[in-house]
């Protein structure tokens, strides 16, 4: 026996429809925010910046630790030179003296080796501090953006958050009024199919866009107004309106 319902009941269902392709509608959209594949870029850029930042602050420490080493080298020497000095000063010892010169010269030498290894390493600390410095810049400046696009990300979820929450509100408001049959069947036909109840409309079914052929047109004109009908096309309920063209 082929299931009744009120033509109202019926076309209630294509209010339940509409809201059911606006909420998979919204959920591709929280889906496929344009903000979600900026933010895959910048996170991967943020990455790549991570790395070269982390480089140059190691390098940056390296070189600031050599320079600490022969800063203290050059302190070692510089003592060790006002201490002979002084020695030198206060001997009577002509040989004394010869030895105290010979090492101060050594000393001296040494000396100008390190200072020259300092200059050296200073100038390198200075531009690794420059390019860790740029290199935090540009970090800094991903991290900015993707913290803004979060933000905008967010503020588009919670839009769609709150329409979905409306629609859903709706659609349990017009569920609970009708047959349960009716929308028992309606939610199988949308499970298998996608589309549960169709609107036909000129003798053209809205869910597949085919125009039904004489016999089915015959089978619609000839079913009671209560009688619910298939679309052949789409398998989804087919809904009759005056709109319908019978």
């Amino acid at each position: 026996m082929p299931l009744k319902a009120s033509p109202d009941d019926q076309a209630q269902l294509l209010q339940l429809q509409a809201i059911d392709t606006r909420l998979r509608q919204l959920d591709h959209s929280a889906k496929t925010l344009p903000e979600l594949a900026t933010l895959v870029t910048l996170t991967s850029e943020a990455s790549v910046l991570r790395q070269e930042l982390l480089s140059a602050s190691g390098a940056l420490e390296d070189a600031k630790l050599e320079l600490a080493r022969i800063e203290a080298d050059v302190t070692v020497v510089e003592n060790r030179i006002t201490r002979d000095t002084e020695r030198m000063q206060a001997s009577s010892s002509v040989k004394d003296v010869a030895g105290f010169e010979a090492e101060l010269a050594g000393l001296r030498r040494r000396q100008l080796e390190l200072e020259e290894l300092e200059l050296g390493v200073m100038e390198r600390v200075e531009t690794l501090e420059a390019a860790a410095h740029q290199s935090r810049a540009a970090f800094d400046e991903v991290q900015a953006r993707i913290a803004s696009v979060e933000a905008e990300r967010d503020t588009a979820l919670g839009a769609i958050a709150s329409e979905r929450t409306h629609a859903a509100a709706n659609r349990s408001t017009i569920a609970g009024k009708l047959p349960e049959d009716l929308l028992a069947l309606y939610e199988r036909q949308r499970e298998r199919y996608g589309i549960g109840a169709s609107l036909l409309r000129g003798g053209v079914s809205s869910a597949s866009g085919v125009r039904l052929n004489e016999n089915d047109m015959a089978a619609v004109r000839a079913a009671a107004p209560d009688e619910v009908l298939m679309c052949p096309d789409s398998n989804a309920i087919l809904v009759r309106t005056n709109e319908s063209g019978i």
